[in-house]
């Protein structure tokens, strides 16, 4: 059975990635899709031709993990396609935001991320493409987002090594690096719990669709980083010549205007 998997797949690009895998030609037998939200998977099976696989898991949760351990190792199928698309975000400086909130950020964001990655690469077999979702604040230190930032900085550097370690394997790995999506939930969820006030604004904001599109056909080249808008490109290109200073003193005053 062949099969893809996406992770973080009840909303925003997770959803967009499953929807797009779907109309792939060849579609994978079926996709497993994992979110801690069952009705909305259960809703996005009636959005597509092919056949899902929900599971209900919190990869936060080591339970959890155990069941999609098990899952894997009882029906062992052929994963064609990993998408870790869960993640999590709070806007906010270190004293607004709880110690829970910024541990969370580090457990989905790089915990899971990586024993997601672990448990699934036994599957697969080549060729075979995995997309780990950072975002273009891998490439800076961002003071209203330090931690949510820092993680991003660690799923690119961890999947840029991991594309190496594979690539005797024919599983090509690509780390998707996308600027602010107007049409996801990531910005209405990391405004909560912090000052609003932290960045004013989310100007050129991408939408999901093309994100998806533009990353399935970097990691189909087999790029090692995908930044799928012209604002993403920009920002990776300043961070290798304008000093983490400047650009950081240039995030502070765009994000108070």
């Amino acid at each position: 059975m062949k099969c893809a998997i996406v992770s973080g797949a009840s909303s925003g690009l997770g959803a967009a990635f499953v929807k797009q895998i779907s109309r792939q030609q060849p579609a994978p037998d079926e996709i497993w899709v994992i979110a801690r939200r069952r009705e909305r998977l259960e809703t996005l099976a009636g959005q597509v031709s092919c056949p899902l696989r929900i599971l209900d898991l919190d990869l936060t949760v080591p339970a959890d993990l155990q069941r999609l351990r098990q899952n894997l190792a009882s029906l062992k199928p052929d994963v064609q396609i990993l998408v870790n698309a869960a993640g999590y975000g709070r806007i906010g400086n270190c004293r607004d935001l709880t110690q829970a909130d910024q541990a969370r950020m580090i457990d989905l964001n790089c915990r899971a991320l990586v024993e997601v990655t672990q448990l699934v690469i036994p599957y697969m077999s080549r060729p075979a493409r995995i997309l780990q979702i950072a975002s273009v604040a891998a490439y800076q230190p961002l003071p209203g987002l330090a931690v949510y930032a820092a993680s991003k900085s660690f799923v690119q550097s961890y999947s840029r090594a991991l594309r190496w370690e594979l690539f005797p394997r024919r599983i090509h790995v690509t780390a998707v690096c996308p600027y602010w999506i107007k049409d996801t939930e990531f910005i209405p969820v990391a405004q909560e719990g912090g000052r609003p006030e932290q960045v004013r604004h989310f100007p050129l904001a991408g939408r999901s669709h093309w994100v998806v599109r533009r990353a399935l056909f970097d990691s189909r080249l087999n790029l090692p980083v995908c930044t799928p808008d012209l604002q993403s490109l920009l920002l990776r290109v300043i961070d290798k010549f304008v000093p983490h200073e400047i650009s950081i003193a240039g995030w502070e005053l765009l994000r108070r205007l």
